[in-house]
């Protein structure tokens, strides 16, 4: 479908407004990004699963089990987060979106990654890393280009995140065609997700809150932001610093301890009990609390109590894509003209993930159970997202309602 007025504002030679011509899918930047972040979830994970049952072998030369961890931490990940920042920095900067024919090369030099990244053995490993790695650098001078345009000093945390994430990129491709497995990239990457989820969840989940609150007549409000807020950020930062690098040691368990308890206290402070009658409100909250959560198992893996690969995917499923799941279904609902009120297919999508988030780390204990727990947590994960593309999808390439 196509809406036809005027053609979008130039700056600089970049065009950017909302698209008036061509596909409405690039009208903005998360119709795209949702959709094919939300299709590739899927995908990704039924490759993943038929490659661990025998029947294909994904990944060639990249190696399945890298393949797998590269298309779960940046595939699909970085194309939510792409979303969520082309359709969030414009409203925070007061700058007009990047939309038409620059998103849609965006998008392309996203899905470009995806398919190298399927063809290694045809089109050699280091031309697949070359073009997936060409994304997040992209993603990164838009956003950096558009925070110091609109002069938003602030907002350079997130660029910063996205610095890492692209750092992440590289190396974890270098320690795959090098070593042959990624780790350290693996844990910085998972780390700056983390990071922008405490940052850009500290700024979101108070605000929808106390607005959800307003409306309806009460003033039992969250805390607000204060300098406890910048400690237990400061804090994390520094406990998954020392994860990264040092995974294993006394000192990194401590610090992991320590933001576990000033994030779950950040969390309290924000009452999310009081938001438990709207599940679109209430869902960040829950996706939060597994901020506090990861870093607990950071600090129990670190003691050797709990597997490392556990941790990873704690963190990766329900911090990271629970998170992102909650985001992309109001995000959606509110940018196309939608009620910001959860449906029951919702609902269901966000019982999956967090069902996801709770059994795949069940493998670092229950070893012997390790193909069903693959199967049931695959189950969930395409689930979530698959219900998510049936609810939604229709909204991401249709026009906005009008009011």
């Amino acid at each position: 479908m196509s809406i036809t007025e005027t053609d979008p504002p130039r700056t600089h030679g970049i065009p950017r407004g909302l698209s008036r011509t061509g596909p409405v899918l690039f009208s903005y930047g998360f119709r795209p990004f949702f959709l094919g972040g939300a299709a590739w979830a899927i995908i990704a994970m039924a490759l993943w699963i038929a490659t661990v049952s025998g029947i294909i072998d994904i990944g060639g030369l990249y190696g399945s089990h890298s393949w797998h961890a590269h298309e779960m931490i940046f595939g699909f990940s970085s194309a939510i987060l792409a979303g969520f920042l082309l359709t969030a920095v414009p409203n925070w900067t007061g700058r007009l979106p990047v939309s038409g024919w620059p998103l849609a090369i965006l998008f392309h030099l996203w899905l470009c990654g995806r398919v190298a990244l399927l063809v290694t053995d045809l089109i050699h490993p280091w031309f697949a890393v070359f073009v997936d790695s060409l994304f997040m650098p992209t993603l990164l001078f838009i956003c950096a280009r558009e925070v110091i345009a609109g002069k938003k000093w602030r907002d350079l945390k997130v660029v910063g995140g996205l610095v890492a994430l692209s750092l992440a990129n590289f190396y974890f491709h270098y320690e795959v065609m090098v070593e042959g497995h990624a780790d350290l990239g693996a844990r910085l990457a998972i780390s700056a997700y983390v990071v922008l989820v405490t940052v850009i969840g500290g700024r979101m989940i108070p605000s929808f809150t106390h607005n959800w609150l307003n409306k309806r007549g009460r003033t039992d409000f969250p805390v607000t932001y204060n300098s406890f807020d910048a400690a237990a950020i400061l804090v994390g930062i520094v406990a998954l610093a020392q994860w990264v690098f040092t995974p294993a040691e006394i000192w990194t368990a401590l610090w992991a301890f320590m933001a576990a308890g000033m994030q779950m206290a950040r969390l309290v402070r924000w009452k999310g009990w009081t938001t438990k009658s709207e599940t679109l409100v209430a869902v960040l909250h829950v996706g939060y609390l597994f901020v506090p959560i990861g870093f607990a198992g950071i600090g129990l893996s670190a003691l050797g109590l709990f597997d490392q690969v556990a941790t990873l995917h704690v963190i990766n499923v329900g911090t990271v894509a629970g998170m992102m799941l909650a985001v992309m279904t109001r995000a959606t609902r509110g940018h196309t003209g939608r009620a910001l009120a959860s449906s029951w297919m919702t609902n269901l999508s966000y019982l999956f993930i967090f069902s996801c988030a709770v059994v795949r780390p069940l493998t670092g204990v229950f070893q012997s159970g390790t193909m069903t727990i693959y199967a049931v947590s695959a189950i969930c994960w395409i689930g979530a997202f698959a219900l998510y593309l049936v609810e939604y999808g229709p909204m991401l390439v249709s026009a906005r309602r009008k009011a």
